[in-house]
């Protein structure tokens, strides 16, 4: 019997790894997940650099030249993670040439989320370091980096648009995402080279609302939020790509924005570990999970449900408003703390960085 992971390929998702550290990328293990689990593609976060990078023995030998040459803590950690990163496109680039995958993330620094300037700016200067076709550059979807976002796809750059909560935030993201590829076409680019994906979070979701629930005397509903508010994207992306807008751009050789899962380990032991990949099993789209989420369903027999079985988006979101769930300001909030998060660890991974940058005495 086939396993989850080579299930969710036969129905059109692509399965990503939601990790890099340059120890998988120097070991080979990395490559084995290619080979192995169907791996085809990578994302990367400020989260996920602090951890791989403070107290690796892998980038020693990198800290040491960055000290020897003097530099700031601001280049050593981009020189760090970009490192990685190109790497990483190396290794897919094949796949990339040959697929819609092969795509390799990074973020650019999570402290410009509502500043739409300087996460332009952060943008272009990551696209050209890395200097590679099979990248993706992270923005926040914030509101206020939405322009930015539109920005970068009218000048060739492609794009993750990660932090996406709520489904009406999605709706934005994708007219955005029309907005900047429409411009590329009148700026002359070459449509099919610029890719897009829009990242939604999924367990965080259900972490907030399940809490609201426990405490409203809702205990019920737990465990619906996430997936339904997923579902209605889905849906509203099915919605979007009939409009005439998107039929020109595709008509010109656009690729679609596609929707990647993302936050898809589950936050509550309660739950299956694989939830969040058998819940969305809905071609076309991405799941990128943490290594504990892809073994899972590696190990996994059990096919995921049908489509036709799931419940109904709709209902299931208006089940949780009439028990009292604000679901629009804990999607905010959501956003909110994610982007504080993701500084955090940007920042501590920076303090990190400048105590190994000290010259050895």
């Amino acid at each position: 019997m086939a396993n989850l992971l080579s299930d969710l390929r036969r129905r059109g998702v692509s399965v990503w790894l939601d990790d890099l550290h340059r120890a998988a990328l120097l070991d080979g293990t990395l490559t084995s997940l290619m080979r192995q689990r169907s791996v085809t593609g990578v994302t990367s976060n400020p989260a996920i650099f602090a951890r791989s990078i403070i107290g690796s023995p892998a980038y020693d030998d990198q800290l040491k030249e960055l000290r020897r040459r003097g530099v700031s803590v601001d280049e050593a950690r981009r020189a760090l993670t970009t490192w990685d990163v190109r790497a990483a496109c190396d290794l897919f680039r094949a796949l990339y040439e040959q697929t819609d995958d092969g795509l390799v993330s990074i973020e650019v620094d999570p402290r410009f989320a509502y500043d739409p300037d300087a996460t332009l700016a952060d943008a272009r200067a990551l696209w050209w370091q890395v200097d590679r076709p099979n990248l993706l550059v992270k923005i926040p979807a914030t509101r206020q980096s939405l322009p930015a976002i539109a920005a970068c796809l009218a000048e060739g750059i492609s794009v993750n648009v990660t932090l996406i909560f709520s489904a009406q935030r999605y709706a934005e993201v994708f007219d955005t995402f029309v907005d900047g590829m429409t411009r590329a076409a009148e700026a002359g680019h070459d449509l099919r080279r610029i890719a897009s994906v829009a990242s939604l979070f999924v367990s965080r979701v259900d972490t907030a609302v399940d809490q609201l629930l426990q405490l409203s005397g809702h205990p019920g509903l737990r465990g619906r939020a996430g997936l339904a508010n997923a579902r209605r994207a889905a849906g509203i992306l099915a919605e979007r790509i009939q409009s005439a807008d998107w039929g020109e751009l595709r008509a010109a050789g656009a690729r679609p924005q596609r929707l990647l899962w993302a936050s898809t380990g589950v936050k509550d032991p309660a739950y299956d570990a694989t939830r969040y990949l058998s819940g969305l099993a809905v071609a076309g789209t991405i799941n990128t999970m943490p290594l504990a989420t892809l073994e899972a369903a590696a190990a996994r027999h059990a096919a995921p449900t049908p489509d036709e079985a799931w419940p109904d988006p709709g209902t299931e979101l208006r089940s949780l408003t009439e028990a009292g769930v604000e679901l629009e300001a804990v999607m905010t909030q959501l956003e909110i703390d994610g982007v504080e998060a993701f500084s955090q660890a940007w920042s501590s991974l920076g303090e990190a960085i400048a105590r190994r940058l000290v010259p050895e005495s």
